[in-house]
């Protein structure tokens, strides 16, 4: 099968018309429509429904289109082995991690990342879908579960609790709950449990709504719990890593929290010597270590 015209029936797949994928390509249109055509004829199948808004892949281009794209991933895959250098870093590195992670701890941090290899691009992608690293949806994941899928490194980075945090400003216009019945009076901000989560964050919601709680404002991430509760509109249900990314948030009732919640580093087996990748690695580690000490340190005094 001719791959010139496996990639173009690819690209027309991927945007759904023939003069989109002719730009990608830097074909015109007829050209394009003549390759598909070709392609067509030669598996005797029609590939695309054609009508007035663009095209619609057939049950036999859905097949083919798959098959493509798992072409495409292991070429990427491919590509980025090859171009990786034995001494630098430079290159565009694709993240994975949850909303939380993103923008609570991770994002903040990037300038340090930046400042050491400034020709890096970092492609960061949060969301609580689970990424496919061995099909190259993503280079690295930072996640709150061990990776069930195979052929990936990984390696465990810390210890994760869930518990009860509000502003320093909060707490001097409302005071602290100093018992969970005081919760009462005041607003309760956490996760909402239809959105995405960890099992520990969802049961810890369920042991709070046992006891009478204020109003409550729910949200479908950590970031927008942070951003609630910055803005003092009550306490929020938070992982415990934003005490060391946001020094005006204070832990209150610190009895209550969630079991913990080990968060893990993973990447392609095949990437294994990616420069990229190890520096990534080692800056997220360093990081870690960095907060361990200033936990260490606010503790002592």
């Amino acid at each position: 099968m001719d791959w010139d015209k496996l990639r173009i029936f690819h690209a027309v797949a991927d945007a759904g018309s023939l003069t989109h994928a002719g730009d990608t390509l830097h074909l015109s249109q007829s050209a394009v429509s003549r390759q598909i055509r070709t392609l067509e004829e030669s598996l005797n199948t029609i590939l695309f429904h054609r009508h007035a808004r663009g095209l619609i892949l057939t049950e036999q281009g859905e097949l083919l289109f798959e098959a493509t794209r798992t072409m495409s991933k292991r070429i990427d895959a491919a590509t980025a082995r090859i171009r990786d250098s034995e001494e630098e870093v430079f290159g565009e590195l694709r993240v994975t991690t949850t909303t939380g992670i993103g923008t609570i701890w991770l994002a903040p941090r990037l300038n340090k990342l930046y400042e050491a290899y400034p020709e890096l691009k970092i492609d960061l992608m949060m969301e609580e879908r689970v990424l496919d690293l061995p099909m190259r949806e993503a280079d690295v994941a930072i996640r709150m579960k061990e990776p069930s899928q195979a052929d990936l490194i990984r390696k465990r980075l810390m210890f994760v609790r869930i518990g009860l945090y509000a502003t320093r400003d909060y707490i001097a216009q409302h005071g602290a709950p100093e018992t969970i019945d005081d919760m009462k009076y005041h607003r309760l901000i956490f996760q909402n449990q239809r959105s995405p989560q960890v099992l520990a964050g969802q049961n810890l919601v369920k042991e709070l709504m046992t006891y009478e709680i204020g109003a409550t404002l729910t949200v479908n991430n950590y970031f927008g719990v942070l951003q609630a509760a910055i803005h003092n509109l009550g306490i929020g249900m938070l992982p415990d890593y934003v005490t060391n990314a946001f020094d005006s948030m204070v832990r209150v009732l610190p009895d209550i929290e969630s079991m913990e919640v080990p968060v893990y580093l993973a990447y392609p087996e095949e990437l294994r010597h990616s420069k990229r990748i190890e520096a990534f690695r080692d800056f997220v580690e360093k990081e870690i270590l960095e907060d361990k000490r200033k936990s260490r340190q606010e503790a002592s005094k």
